[in-house]
């Protein structure tokens, strides 16, 4: 029986089998997601060694739970909350928002919209990501990338929704700031 109905989805039948603890088939759902995983691991740790320690641990969990799974929505969305919730867990045990700044703080920092952004690709983008300081990164990732509203990303950090919104108006200033420096170069 093929393990995939084509290679971006896992079929009912893989997922299946792996909650009853096949090794093909949870070694199927590895091969997979890790690609796709990892990428988000190494987007909200910035280095590729915490990534890849994200990354494991977000497998533990996943086949963990992987009875949870009712099969409501896709596999992989229900997997990507599992590789995102482990990254902020891992951050927050590192305590990344410590030196938080609130919006008053922000207020300063310019939101004018970078026309340049249209000439750069999508990998050095992910590089200035990558680059931001992990706060501010983890905001952006949530909010940005993820699609999570100011209040959801408080409640799950454990800070403000004005916070929230801080870290974000200053890492969009950043990102901006890196890539006007980048055009200047040019």
């Amino acid at each position: 029986m093929q393990l995939f109905e084509n290679k971006s989805h896992l079929n009912t039948w893989t997922v299946d089998k792996a909650k009853e603890g096949d090794r093909r088939s949870q070694k199927a759902i590895y091969d997979a997601l890790a690609d796709k995983m990892y990428a988000i691991c190494l987007r909200y740790m910035g280095d590729r060694q915490t990534a890849e320690d994200v990354l494991q641990d977000g497998f533990v969990t996943l086949f963990s739970k992987l009875d949870t799974y009712t099969g409501d929505g896709s596999f992989e969305g229900w997997a990507r909350k599992i590789f995102v919730n482990t990254a902020l867990m891992s951050l927050r045990k590192n305590d990344v928002l410590k030196e938080s700044d609130d919006v008053d703080s922000a207020r300063a920092v310019t939101s004018e919209a970078p026309s340049a952004i249209q000439n750069i690709g999508y990998k050095e983008l992910g590089r200035m990501i990558a680059e931001l300081p992990a706060g501010f990164r983890t905001v952006f990732n949530m909010y940005v990338v993820e699609g999570y509203s100011h209040q959801e990303i408080a409640e799950a950090l454990g800070i403000s929704v004005v916070t929230s919104r801080s870290q974000l108006l200053r890492a969009r200033a950043i990102l901006q700031s890196k890539i006007k420096e980048r055009e200047k170069k040019k």
